[in-house]
């Protein structure tokens, strides 16, 4: 760090205090004792995403929380839940301290999150992102979701169809009352 009034590189720090933007610290030059103020801030590394046909393009989270959003779009999904999914991966980016990371491998990580939070939203999001070239390939999906039992893969946070006493009324009677 060089003196703002000499121009000497070197100074020692007599004080440091951290703020919401980074560490302040007080410096006192080494050459004219001159005492000056230095604002530090933490700066990430740059992460690209290389996309499908190769190209690279910086990360931007505001792209991954808008697909989510459009995923649980009329789905009883609070917002914070989507941000938090999409902080979650962001963190999960950077801490494996890679410069470069295949969209491919951040569409993944999405719908982890998403087949965990609700069925419908991961479906939405899955037809997108895995470009199902017929109804069959979906249908394969949808039925490996309905495929697990019920208890195994019903989002805690997901809604039921039916209240609990329309479902057991139906099972004790074996189907629909009829009028």
């Amino acid at each position: 760090m060089k003196c703002p009034h000499c121009g000497y590189h070197d100074s020692r720090v007599l004080d440091s205090r951290d703020t919401n933007e980074g560490i302040r610290r007080r410096r006192q030059c080494l050459s004219c004792n001159g005492r000056f103020t230095t604002h530090e801030k933490f700066q990430q590394n740059t992460l690209f995403v290389i996309k499908k046909d190769t190209r690279r393009e910086p990360f931007q989270k505001e792209k991954i929380l808008t697909g989510v959003r459009k995923a649980c779009e009329k789905r009883p999904i609070a917002e914070h839940v989507i941000g938090k999914i999409v902080d979650e991966i962001e963190s999960e980016l950077i801490a494996q301290g890679k410069a470069e990371v295949p969209s491919t491998t951040i569409g993944d990580m999405v719908m982890e999150q998403l087949k965990s939070l609700d069925h419908i939203a991961y479906i939405r999001f899955a037809s997108v992102y895995r470009d199902f070239a017929d109804i069959t390939r979906l249908k394969q999906e949808v039925d490996s979701l309905a495929g697990a039992s019920v208890s195994e893969t019903s989002p805690s946070q997901q809604l039921p169809l039916l209240p609990e006493t329309v479902v057991n009324a139906i099972t004790k009677t074996g189907g629909r009352k009829r009028r």
